[in-house]
């Protein structure tokens, strides 16, 4: 799909849903995420019914477009009944066109993983699950505050990859006291049961989270920077000779395996979001706009119910900040981005001068078709990168 508005084509990004689902089992210390334990339980239907508003009020704006990928994200969406998840995925073929190879995921945590009832997300039309698993050992699964232990994390990459043809898991490494050796060790053993698709992230301390006060009190150390290089590129090098390469900096798949709604993203598509603290970008004929809903699931509820959304900010993009979002977002990729692109958001092109000192000093290179992307030497400093050239 191809949508129209007076920005730029988003050519073959896509139109995707983003459904935030806010409640977990517990909140793990390094999470910043916006998920809330909820021990009296959640009124599922009721918040179903909020949904059902909100996405009504999402396709009133946007009408006309095809759904290319769903995303059921959290928290733990994996807690919710498949009777529930059935509701939402039933609501936004009801209010737009899905397409017949749409993907739709559901993020789940290993201790929530039922046999029964992956079938009955099965069923409710999920094809794609993404497994929350972060550690392969009782230890460092312990530290990480994490419900499931090294055996029960196996066993639901085993119920996931026999119910869908599509899955992934996570694993979180630069952890306290993790050494390069130690993480080529257990990434040799994911990869032996990933199928197609991981998502490996480097552990970053967040303000406002349990083991940023950890951190701060000197309880908990980790790897330093020259490590964490080191660790990244054990990362790069282990998965691409498992035939798993980097596609975007945290994300590795077997070629045709991407996730589509993530590559929706950051090739800077069109989403609405949905639910507590969800964003969306989306294109009216305003222009672009970003979308932020309600952070609390009781206060987003209440909007809900009053107003028939939860949206608390939408903000028109301008030209200068659509240009960086998309080269925040595009650079990240191994595809790059086309800076006729970035020219058209922007209004002008990137300085070309800036460009051949970057590749120059092996920071980014020239692909076929007059792309740009970072080199795995670019990569770990993306940050001055996009900065050099956005200037």
């Amino acid at each position: 799909m191809t949508s129209t508005g007076p920005d730029h084509p988003t050519r073959d990004a896509g139109f995707g849903i983003y459904l935030h689902w806010p409640f977990c089992a517990a909140k793990c210390p390094y999470c910043d995420f916006n998920s809330h334990v909820r021990h009296a339980g959640v009124d599922q239907p009721r918040f179903l019914d909020a949904f059902r508003a909100e996405i009504a009020h999402n396709a009133a704006r946007t009408p006309g477009r095809t759904v290319t990928s769903i995303f059921l994200g959290g928290g733990t969406p994996s807690l919710m009944a498949p009777a529930t998840v059935a509701g939402l995925l039933d609501a936004v073929a009801g209010h737009w066109a899905v397409a017949p190879d749409a993907e739709i995921t559901l993020e789940a945590n290993p201790s929530s993983v039922e046999a029964d009832r992956f079938r009955g997300y099965r069923a409710a039309g999920v094809n794609r699950v993404s497994l929350g698993v972060q550690a392969l050992d009782d230890a460092s699964l312990k530290k990480l505050g994490r419900l499931h232990n090294a055996a029960e994390a196996f066993a639901a990459i085993g119920v996931a990859q026999a119910v869908f043809d599509r899955t992934s898991f996570d694993l979180i490494y630069a952890r306290p006291d993790q050494t390069p050796a130690l993480w080529r060790a257990e990434l040799s053993e994911a990869l032996t049961r990933a199928a197609e698709h991981l998502s490996l992230y480097q552990l970053t301390i967040e303000p406002g989270t349990p083991f940023h006060g950890l951190a701060a009190a000197g309880k908990l150390v980790t790897p330093d920077d020259e490590t964490g290089r080191v660790l990244y590129d054990v990362t790069q090098e282990v998965c691409g000779q498992a035939g798993l390469p980097a596609y975007e900096i945290s994300n590795h798949a077997r070629p045709g395996a991407e996730s589509r709604h993530n590559l929706l993203y950051w090739r800077y598509g069109e989403y609405a979001g949905i639910g507590p603290g969800a964003h969306g970008r989306l294109v009216t004929p305003a222009g672009r706009i970003g979308t932020v809903t309600e952070r609390g699931p009781e206060e987003w509820l209440a909007r809900v119910e009053h107003d028939g959304h939860g949206i608390v900010e939408t903000e028109t993009l301008q030209a200068a900040d659509q240009a960086d979002e998309f080269l925040v977002m595009g650079l990240r990729l191994a595809e790059g981005i086309d800076p006729e692109r970035y020219a058209a958001l922007k209004g002008r092109p990137l300085n070309g001068n800036r460009i051949g000192m970057l590749v120059g000093d092996g920071l980014l290179h020239r692909l076929p078709g007059g792309r740009i992307a970072a080199t795995p030497r670019g990569a770990p400093v993306l940050n001055a990168l996009v900065a050099e050239l956005a200037a």
